[in-house]
């Protein structure tokens, strides 16, 4: 029970500290392939440390959320950590504490506080920021429940970790036309959650066409840091879930071992950053939607996850 502990920790561990180099290699990379020389990838680290060192300025018309959302942003993903496989194939002590349903209601949870908070300082960019969010996220919310009702069916478990084994074990569900389809989905999904092209810029800064940024836009300081680190906490979460659950579920620690544990992490990195070099890809081969063209798209992905449930249905 002690050494799965440990281990748990060690997950976390890489997870809130290389999650900001994460995200700063997939920013260098995108200006890379625009022939720009990009910022560092350890800008992000620098971000927060910056953040961290000036005074958090609060708006007086806002209330406890405003305040309490930046550590809800930050800790939610590091209870996440505790139930996905990020170095190890086996459960560790706190895997059964919820399941893939768990995972979407967490990250559920803190996207709503935020959203809350970005309407809490009277800011209409904020709210307008919060509105657009929201409206994405009523439509990616049935994608979600499809793609969860379909991985548990394929894999006949809602644990992260069973499903791992589902797909790791078996070469014919793994190659299927279900298990394919939900890989589809759950990318389509995963732009759509992490405000990526085609649904929102993650680098534009004009006010009016924001998405995601517009609700963080009243912070600063210590609340700026939280959200800019749960940000990319969150990122790397959902990358891993990605690629360890759904499209690669090798590489990982098999035995209970602490220098199994260790090797997994630049094998699990290595997989991160060919997925980013998949989102850097898209992103450059693909422009923004129009806003009132999103539901295009993720009416599209809960078309292919509803095909999934179709093909698994009938033992396509």
């Amino acid at each position: 029970m002690a050494r799965s502990l440990f281990f748990n920790l060690i997950q976390v561990a890489v997870v809130l500290f290389l999650s900001p180099l994460l995200e700063g290699i997939l920013a260098r990379l995108e200006e890379m392939v625009q022939s720009k020389h990009g910022p560092s990838i350890f800008q992000v680290y620098r971000d927060i440390w910056k953040f961290l060192q000036k005074d958090e300025i609060v708006s007086s018309h806002s209330s406890w959320v405003f305040r309490a959302a930046p550590y809800f942003a930050f800790v939610m993903p590091v209870f996440v950590t505790l139930l996905i496989p990020v170095l190890t194939d086996y459960p560790l002590f706190f895997a059964f504490m919820g399941d893939m349903l768990a995972v979407g209601f967490l990250f559920a949870l803190s996207g709503a506080l935020i959203t809350f908070a970005a309407v809490d300082t009277t800011n209409p960019y904020g709210s307008i920021g919060a509105s657009r969010s929201r409206m994405v996220s009523f439509l990616a919310e049935p994608v979600f429940m499809m793609v969860f009702f379909t991985v548990s069916f394929v894999a006949g478990s809602t644990i992260p970790y069973i499903v791992q084994k589902s797909w790791a074990f078996s070469s014919q569900i793994f190659w299927g036309p279900s298990h394919i389809l939900v890989v589809i989905a759950f990318l389509m999904l995963f732009l759509a959650d992490e405000n990526r092209i085609p649904v929102d810029n993650p680098h534009g800064n004009f006010e009016l066409a924001m998405i995601g940024k517009s609700k963080y836009l009243e912070y600063s300081g210590r609340g700026a840091a939280l959200i800019k680190w749960g940000g990319a906490m969150k990122f790397m979460v959902l990358c891993i879930v990605f690629c360890n659950v759904l499209v690669t579920p090798w590489g990982l620690a098999t035995g209970k071992t602490l220098g199994g544990v260790l090797l997994a992490i630049p094998l699990i990195f290595a997989k991160l950053l060919l997925f980013l070099l998949l989102l850097v890809a898209i992103e450059s081969n693909l422009s923004k939607l129009r806003l009132f063209r999103i539901d295009e798209f993720l009416g599209a992905s809960f078309v292919v996850c509803v095909m999934a449930m179709v093909a698994s249905l009938m033992g396509i």
